[in-house]
């Protein structure tokens, strides 16, 4: 699907406020009601808008410790090892990645020693996990636009 000018907009303005009417989305883009709602079923159908989510802190909801755990694994093994790390309720991110490691993971818990758990007692405990490594975030922006302007580009 080829998208203009128009269906990355809308797709950005999404991005910045997901609950944004389709009445002021439009006005925003200078087209029609009926013109803004037809383009945003388009990109739903087409699979480039595959839902809604609520951007959170976790500081605020409890979640005091952070880190990205990255894992060595063994390839065959892939498709259980997804299932069995979505199962982690504190793992709120995976990805397979290429480079030295195979698999990085965003790990959100109560604590210090909670975070522990998880990587000890939950990630290391499953058998196709070689080797894990853990980066903890002192800080970090959750909320930040994606797409802002006044992101750090690199």
């Amino acid at each position: 699907m080829e998208l203009d000018e128009t269906d990355h907009a809308i797709v950005q303005a999404l991005r910045q406020d997901a609950r944004v009417s389709m009445t002021s989305l439009a006005q925003t883009l200078h087209i029609s009601r009926a013109g803004a709602y037809a383009r945003v079923k388009r990109l739903q159908a087409a699979g480039i808008i595959t839902g809604y989510t609520v951007r959170t802190d976790p500081v605020l909801l409890g979640q005091h410790a952070s880190a990205y755990v990255t894992l060595s694994v063994e390839q065959p093994a892939w498709q259980e090892l997804r299932s069995r790390l979505q199962e982690i309720p504190e793992v709120e991110h995976i990805a397979l990645v290429g480079g030295e490691f195979d698999v990085l993971l965003l790990v959100r818990a109560r604590d210090t020693r909670d975070l522990r758990r998880v990587v000890l007692e939950k990630v290391q405990a499953i058998p196709s996990v070689r080797t894990s490594r853990t980066l903890l975030i002192f800080e970090d922006f959750p909320n930040l636009p994606m797409d802002d302007e006044s992101a750090v580009s690199t």
